[in-house]
C-alpha cells in the first residue's frame, strides 16, 4: 500500500468515512464499509494541521463531518486573489452561527441561528494545500442525530443534483499524506472482533486484542491534540487491516536532532514474542542516559515491516542518516537496513550475542569451558590476529567446528566483535566490557503479558520519569562543581565542560593512569610514534597480570589512538592514551577529543539544523522548523523550575511583542 497518500470515497448521502491526523498533516481514515454502524467510533474531529489537496476536498471533508455530529455547514467568508480571483482563504461555520439581521425578523422563517461559535478556518499554503488553521468544536446548541448534507456552490455556480446513495457516484477527495486503515477488528462489520487474534503469529497484521484499536485510536488522537509537533504514520495489508504503526512525540523528535548520531534499535519485546510487538528508537543523552527517538507496533519480523519502519522514522527526522545503528542479530533487519541507511554503519549488540550463549551453548558437554574460551576471545583480545587465534582454539579443542550458531556467528564477526570495530563510534553503546548490556528502554514498564492498553497508559509515564531524570541531571552539572581526586591537568580541563556523570566515566580513566606503571617509544615513522603502555589489570580470581597497550601518537595533528579504542567506543580518551600525552608533556587534551554532545551545555551551544546547510530565505517551512527547535529549547530549560518558568513565559510575550511591532510597522 502507498504509504505516501491515499484516496478516501466519499459517496453522496451515504456514510461518512473516520479521518485521524497528526500535526505533520498525516491523515489516517478508518474506513466503515456497507454503511454500518455498529460498533462506529466517533467521527474525529478536525485539527490544525490538517491539509488538502483542493478547497473542494477541505469542504467535503468538513461537510461530511458535520452530517455525522449534526449540523449544516456555510461559507462565512472566502478571500480572493485581486488578480486572478483565485481563492486563498474561507472560513467554514456551522449553520447556527451568527444571528438574522434587523430586517429579516420579521420574516415568517423560524429563527436557527444561536450565535454558534463551531468554525473552521483555513488557507491555500506555498505547497498549494489547503491548510487547517484554526478549529472551534463546540456548539451552543443541539444537535441533530440527522442532518442532510449542506448544498454548496460550485465553480460554475451550479448546484449540486441531489443524488440517492443507490445511484450516485462516488466522489473521491485526496488528501495530504493520507492512509487508509480499517479497525481491525474493533468496530468494522465485515469482521468478527475476534478474527484478528486467530493468526497470531502471521506478519501481515498487526496481532491486536479486541479494544487495543480503540486504544491506539485514543491514544493517537489525544497526543495530536495536545503534543506539538507530534507525528505519526499508518501501514496497512492488501485487506485494509493495520499492519505498522509509528510514531514521534516533540521531545522525541528534539532528541533525534541532538542525539541521533548513534541509535541503538531496541526490538526485544518483538523478537521474544512480547504481548505488545513494540519495537524503540533509542539514542544516548549528554549525561549517559538512554533517550527515546520514537516507537513502533510492527506485524512481525520481517523485511517489508522493517523497511517500511526505517523510511517513517528517516522522513520524521527530514532524511539525517544516523552514523551508527545497532541491533540484534536478524537477517530481515539487515536487509531493510542496507536498504534504507546505505551509509550507516550497522553492528549488532554484543550483549545480545552474548546473553544467547546459554540457549545456543548450553546442551554442549563442555558448555563452561567453551563459554570461558569464547568470552577469552571476544573480551581480552586486541588484534584481530589474537582473536582469529583464539577463536581457532576454542573450535578445535572443543570440537564445535560444525555447531550452526557458532559457524554463524563467525562469519558476522566484523558486526560485533570489538577487534573488527575500533573506526566505529558507538557513544557508550558499544557494551565493550564485560557485564555492560543494552537494557530495553521501557525495562520497567512492560512485562511480557503486558496489554497493549497498559503500555500506552505507562507510556506517558515512563517518559515523564525520562524527562525529569534528564532534567535534574542538568541541574546538578550546572550548579555543582565535581570533586577533583587528583592534580592531572585533563582532569581538571574536563571537570570544566562535561556533564558530571560523564566526566565521572572520565575521572575513573584519570584515577586508573596510576595503573600504567610504563611508558616507552616502540617505533617512530616521522612524526608518528608508536608507544607501548604496560598495565596491571585485575582478572579472574583477583588475580593480576599485565598487559601491553599500543598507542599511536602523532604531535604535528594532535592525534593519539590507542588499541584499545575507548575514544570510539565510549566518547572519551583511555588512561593509555592520558599517559601518552603526560609522557610527551601534553597538558591538555585536543580539542577533536573533547566531544560536544558531553557537555553540560550541550543544548545550550547546538541548534540542530540538518537543513541549514541548504537553507532557503523564502522557504517558511524552514522558517517553521528553525523557529519550533529554538523555541523548544526555551521550553525545556523553562520546566526546570519556578523560576526558569517565570522567565521562559516572560521571554516568550516579549519576544511575541515584538514580533507584532514588525507586523504594525508593515501595515
Amino acid at each position: 500500500m502507498e504509504v505516501a497518500s491515499a484516496n478516501i470515497e466519499l459517496v453522496p448521502d451515504g456514510e461518512c468515512n473516520e479521518i485521524v491526523t497528526d500535526r505533520d498533516g498525516v491523515l489516517t481514515e478508518l474506513d466503515v464499509q456497507n454503511g454500518v454502524l455498529e460498533g462506529r467510533k466517533e467521527f474525529v474531529a478536525p485539527a490544525v494541521g490538517m491539509e488538502f489537496e483542493s478547497y473542494d476536498d477541505a469542504y467535503n471533508y468538513y461537510n461530511c463531518y458535520a452530517k455525522e455530529v449534526g449540523f449544516r455547514v456555510r461559507v462565512k467568508n472566502s478571500w480572493f486573489k485581486r488578480n486572478s480571483r483565485e481563492k486563498y482563504g474561507a472560513v467554514l461555520c456551522c449553520s447556527s452561527q451568527g444571528f438574522k439581521r434587523i430586517k429579516d425578523v420579521n420574516r415568517l422563517r423560524k429563527e436557527t441561528r444561536t450565535g454558534c461559535p463551531a468554525m473552521l478556518r483555513m488557507r491555500l499554503v506555498d505547497s498549494k494545500r489547503w491548510r487547517v488553521l484554526e478549529v472551534t468544536l463546540e456548539h451552543n446548541h443541539l444537535l441533530g442525530a440527522k442532518i442532510y448534507k449542506s448544498i454548496k456552490k460550485v465553480g460554475s455556480g451550479m448546484k449540486r443534483k441531489s443524488q440517492s446513495s443507490s445511484d450516485a457516484e462516488k466522489r473521491t477527495i485526496k488528501l495530504y499524506r493520507a492512509l487508509v486503515i480499517d479497525s481491525g477488528g474493533d468496530g468494522t462489520s465485515n469482521s468478527n472482533p475476534t478474527d484478528i487474534r486467530n493468526f497470531p503469529d502471521h506478519p501481515n497484521q498487526l496481532n491486536l486484542k479486541k479494544g487495543d484499536t480503540q486504544a491506539i485510536y485514543n491514544y493517537l488522537c489525544r497526543m495530536q491534540l495536545t503534543n506539538p509537533n507530534f507525528f505519526y504514520l499508518m501501514d496497512l495489508n492488501d485487506d485494509g487491516r493495520l499492519r505498522n504503526v509509528f510514531w514521534m512525540d516533540a521531545r522525541c523528535r528534539a532528541a533525534c536532532g541532538y542525539f541521533g548520531d548513534v541509535i541503538y534499535f531496541d526490538n526485544t519485546y518483538l523478537s521474544n514474542k512480547y504481548e505488545i510487538p513494540l519495537v524503540a528508537f533509542v539514542g544516548i543523552n549528554h549525561h549517559g542516559q538512554t533517550v527515546l527517538l520514537g516507537c513502533a507496533l510492527l506485524a512481525g519480523e520481517t523485511t517489508e515491516s522493517y523497511t517500511w519502519l526505517f523510511r517513517a522514522w528517516l522522513t520524521c527526522v527530514s532524511g539525517h542518516f544516523p552514523q551508527t545503528i545497532i541491533t540484534d542479530r536478524c537477517k530481515a533487519l539487515q536487509s531493510a537496513i542496507a536498504e534504507v541507511f546505505p551509509r550507516c554503519h550497522h553492528r549488532f549488540g554484543l550483549s545480545h550475542i552474548i546473553k544467547k550463549v546459554p540457549e545456543k551453548l548450553g546442551g554442549l558437554r563442555n558448555y563452561d569451558a567453551i563459554r570461558k574460551a569464547l568470552i577469552k576471545a571476544v573480551y581480552e583480545t586486541l588484534k584481530v590476529i589474537e582473536f582469529e587465534a583464539a577463536w581457532g582454539f576454542m573450535i578445535q579443542r572443543f570440537g564445535v567446528g560444525d555447531h550452526e550458531w557458532l559457524r554463524s556467528l563467525y562469519e558476522d564477526r566484523f558486526r560485533w566483535a570489538p577487534v573488527y570495530l575500533k573506526e566505529t563510534f558507538f557513544a557508550g553503546m558499544s557494551a565493550a566490557r564485560p557485564g555492560e548490556t543494552l537494557s530495553p528502554f521501557f525495562d520497567r514498564y512492560v512485562h511480557k503479558q503486558t496489554p497493549l492498553k497498559e503500555f500506552l497508559d505507562k507510556y506517558e509515564l515512563a517518559l515523564q520519569k525520562k524527562h525529569k531524570e534528564e532534567a535534574l541531571a542538568d541541574i546538578e552539572s550546572r550548579s555543582s562543581s565535581p570533586i577533583l581526586k587528583t592534580r592531572c591537568s585533563f582532569e581538571f580541563q574536563l571537570s570544566k565542560v562535561y556533564s558530571r556523570e560523564i566526566f565521572k566515566k572520565f575521572q575513573f580513566e584519570v584515577e586508573e593512569m596510576y595503573s600504567c606503571f610504563s611508558t616507552t617509544q616502540l617505533h617512530i615513522d616521522g612524526p608518528i610514534i608508536i608507544f607501548l603502555v604496560k598495565e596491571r589489570v585485575v582478572v579472574e580470581g583477583n588475580r593480576r597480570e599485565i598487559r601491553d597497550y599500543e598507542v599511536l601518537y602523532n604531535r604535528t595533528a594532535g592525534e593519539v589512538r590507542c588499541i584499545c579504542s575507548c575514544f570510539n567506543f565510549y566518547g572519551y580518551l583511555c588512561r593509555h592514551a592520558l599517559c601518552v600525552l603526560n609522557f610527551n608533556g601534553v597538558e591538555e587534551i585536543p580539542s577533536k577529543y573533547i566531544l560536544s554532545r558531553w557537555k553540560k551545555d550541550f543544548k545550550r551551544i547546538y541548534i540542530p539544523d540538518h537543513s541549514s546547510s541548504n537553507a532557503d530565505d523564502t522557504d517558511r517551512m524552514q522558517w517553521f522548523n528553525q523557529l519550533y527547535r529554538s523555541a523548544l529549547q526555551i521550553v525545556e530549560e523553562g520546566v526546570i523550575s519556578p523560576d526558569h518558568y517565570k522567565v521562559a513565559l516572560q521571554a516568550f510575550e516579549e519576544s511575541l511583542n515584538r514580533v507584532h511591532d514588525v507586523e504594525d510597522k508593515h501595515e
